[in-house]
């Protein structure tokens, strides 16, 4: 059966038949064969193409060799803040320039773990087009470009719904800090955060393998 998760801080709701969760489902990073799997590091390049494509600018990955590295690949298991031993990061701007955030990816020197990408923008409808530009590269390059397959007989037929549809619960929410979770398509656990800042909204998608 297809799992969607809808997680809201504070408040545990019913959303398409599903249980919302207040905690994290726990991941193992530890095993090799999770690092083995999955999407490499050279995948930024077809995320950089696939974005080209759409005027929108990916940056050349830079290593994050210092203390640094927290914020950049920092995800949560357990509840708990994990970090990786490996981290790089790309820059993405739009076809003026203007920062749109960043690609984040990270798990050991051979092999990458998660990918993170974080964009803000002014309100959560500016740029919508590159927004879900970006999110769609993101799980099409590094999990599948299966979504329309194999979410064929659920609430979410497509990346675009989702994405409509947590932008609907965070409105619906009260404009509090939400998260949406996939954790049925390939092999990766997906989610998608929604966190309002002082004069931006950041939203915030997590692939983890």
């Amino acid at each position: 059966m297809n799992k969607f998760f809808l997680i809201l801080i504070g408040i545990a709701i019913i959303v398409f038949g599903s249980v919302i969760l207040l905690y994290s489902t726990p991941f193992e990073i530890e095993s090799t064969p999770v690092y083995d799997k999955g999407f490499t590091y050279y995948d930024i390049e077809k995320i950089q193409k696939t974005l080209a494509n759409k005027n929108i600018f990916v940056s050349a990955p830079t290593a994050i060799t210092d203390h640094t590295i927290n914020q950049y690949c920092t995800f949560f298991e357990k509840g708990l803040p994990r970090t990786v031993e490996y981290c790089t990061t790309t820059a993405i701007t739009d076809i003026h320039g203007n920062a749109l955030g960043n690609i984040n990816i990270g798990g050991d020197t051979n092999s990458p773990v998660l990918a993170i990408s974080n964009i803000e923008t002014s309100t959560l409808e500016s740029n919508p087009d590159e927004v879900l530009a970006i999110i769609e590269a993101m799980i099409e390059t590094l999990v599948c470009d299966c979504w329309e397959e194999e979410k064929a007989d659920d609430d979410v037929e497509s990346i675009s719904a989702w994405v409509d549809l947590v932008h609907k619960f965070y409105y619906d929410s009260g404009e509090r800090g939400i998260k949406s979770q996939i954790d049925d398509l390939g092999t990766s656990k997906i989610t998608l955060e929604i966190t309002p800042k002082d004069n931006s909204i950041l939203q915030t998608l997590v692939i983890l393998k």
